[in-house]
């Protein structure tokens, strides 16, 4: 991507673009990965007297695994991606989910359209994060709910550190990529609370998912990120050739540091947060 891209380019852009590029390494690589916060946000939901009848949004779907996972338990689930690219991968994976085109920002619904919402690690990639909380209140329906989840801190997310830190020792953290929203703004409990409250919501409950990303090879954490994500792909894929090499030496040694019983090991941690309307 050229520089002069690069500045013409909003985050809203740069998400976007890289969301079409990235589907299929998202899913070989974080698949196993994301899909270990799913039962959780769904336990949180509760309301068994609605779950029958229940209409449930799902935001930011990517591949579309939580709303695979909330049809099997009985929602009728609509599920929005503002990536075709994903909403045709999740259309494949899963037929006779009503898959769609959408804008976490600005959700084409009516208001109090749905029971319950869930997005599941959407609210990191949005240039307006409040106005997507905003908007999911705005369709949630007066005792529903909506459960969400973000990486946790760094220092529990530690693939992110791992990767960071080798860019930052090897290679050039200020290549131009555009600027977003804090990426682990909502790691903060208080910070996520907060926010869920301006939006309206009446109460709300977080808690931190401890997960585990288990990997085959050292040289996987690379290609992840490489391959599977926009922003801290972004940043690998904008370094230079040589520099671009020893950061993938340098991450591959990390991942070996976590190697348990014939694969790797990296202890990751989420924040799930439930909010009630």
């Amino acid at each position: 991507m050229s520089d002069a891209k690069v500045h013409n380019q909003t985050f809203k852009e740069f998400e976007h673009e890289g969301w079409e590029s990235v589907a299929g390494g998202y899913h070989d690589h974080f698949g196993s990965l994301t899909r270990q916060t799913i039962e959780p946000m769904l336990n949180s939901l509760g309301s068994d007297s609605l779950k029958e009848a229940g209409r449930l949004l799902d935001i930011a779907t990517g591949p579309g695994y939580v709303a695979e996972a909330a049809r099997r338990r009985g929602y009728q689930v609509t599920a929005v991606d503002f990536s075709a690219e994903m909403i045709e991968r999740a259309k494949q994976l899963y037929p006779g989910i009503d898959f769609q085109e959408g804008d976490a920002e600005a959700l084409k619904f009516p208001d109090q359209s749905f029971d319950f919402l869930t997005m599941n690690f959407g609210l990191l990639h949005l240039e307006q994060p409040e106005k997507a909380l905003h908007e999911a209140f705005r369709v949630t329906k007066p005792k529903g709910k909506l459960a969400l989840t973000v990486w946790s801190t760094p220092d529990k997310a530690v693939a992110f550190k791992r990767v960071v830190d080798s860019v930052n020792q090897h290679g050039d953290s200020s290549v131009p990529i555009p600027v977003g929203p804090p990426f682990f703004r909502f790691s903060a409990h208080d910070e996520m609370r907060k926010s869920l409250l301006e939006a309206g919501f009446r109460t709300v409950e977080v808690q931190e998912i401890a997960m585990t990303w288990v990997l085959k090879r050292e040289e996987d954490l690379f290609h992840a990120f490489f391959t599977g994500t926009p922003r801290t792909g972004g940043l690998l894929r904008a370094q230079e050739k040589e520099k671009l090499e020893t950061i993938k030496t340098a991450i591959a040694a990390c991942a070996s540091e976590y190697r348990k019983d014939g694969a790797i090991k990296i202890p990751m941690s989420s924040v799930l947060a439930t909010a009630t309307a």
